[in-house]
């Protein structure tokens, strides 16, 4: 009798403590990422919100000349951009983003989503609304986003050397104020200009064209001998003609 009890005073016990790792565990991997979080594994085929954000993270990845489109459809273009994301910090690379996948990309990003060596003020040197520009506000940040994005994944590929940023969003007056064009891509908050740093500003253009930007002016392109700029523009414009491109 004493020892029935005691069996199963001690099978309390052990379901307590299961109860208790499996309450630990599950909170962990909610708070894994601050900003967002995947509940499911995705592959070809599938579609939505999540998808979409993947495809956020992963647009640095869309091969030579290539831009991935954030349209939350997993297609064979996502598919191959996730396995080069994998490749390129040593997982399986089976265009699936499953938890490796997804612990990799958390890993690389802080809480407001942006990747772990950039930032919105980084980005966003005019002012703290992203208003004012040729797009809304929300649309101008999540392009600053995706650039950011896009510019972790090159940052990766040169050796994870930093790369510096000296302009990024402009609202209509703070491009005015620096002479920029009219049409100017910083308007749309996916415009960026990049310093001479780690890298010189040739190899920073060359790079660029593997990591999903159509937009590509440096060295030789006029007004564009001190820095490289990158965009999102929406056909193909690259041209440093000093650095053969």
């Amino acid at each position: 009798m004493l020892r029935g009890i005691i069996r199963f005073a001690l099978s309390v016990v052990m379901v307590a403590a299961a109860a208790l790792v499996g309450t630990v565990t599950t909170a962990g991997t909610a708070h894994a990422d601050e900003c967002y979080t995947w509940n499911r594994t995705l592959s070809q085929g599938m579609s939505g919100s999540d998808v979409a954000e993947l495809q956020i993270r992963v647009s640095g990845y869309p091969g030579y000349g290539g831009v991935l489109a954030i349209d939350g459809s997993y297609g064979p273009a996502t598919a191959a951009a996730v396995k080069r994301f994998q490749a390129a910090y040593g997982l399986s690379a089976d265009g699936v983003a499953g938890p490796q996948t997804f612990s990799k990309i958390y890993a690389l990003q802080d809480a407001d989503c942006t990747p772990a060596h950039f930032s919105y003020s980084e980005l966003n040197q005019c002012n703290s609304t992203w208003s004012g520009g040729a797009v809304s506000a929300p649309t101008a940040k999540r392009n600053a986003l995706i650039s950011m994005w896009k510019l972790e994944a090159m940052r990766h590929a040169l050796g994870d050397a930093p790369i510096r940023v000296t302009s990024g969003f402009r609202s209509y007056s703070c491009n005015s104020a620096v002479g920029g064009a009219s049409n100017s891509r910083h308007l749309y908050g996916d415009g960026v200009d990049l310093g001479a740093g780690s890298h010189t500003l040739c190899r920073l253009a060359q790079q660029a064209r593997n990591h999903g930007f159509n937009g590509i002016l440096g060295p030789g392109y006029p007004g564009h001998n001190d820095h490289t700029h990158v965009d999102h523009r929406s056909s193909r414009y690259w041209s440093a003609p000093s650095c053969g491109i």
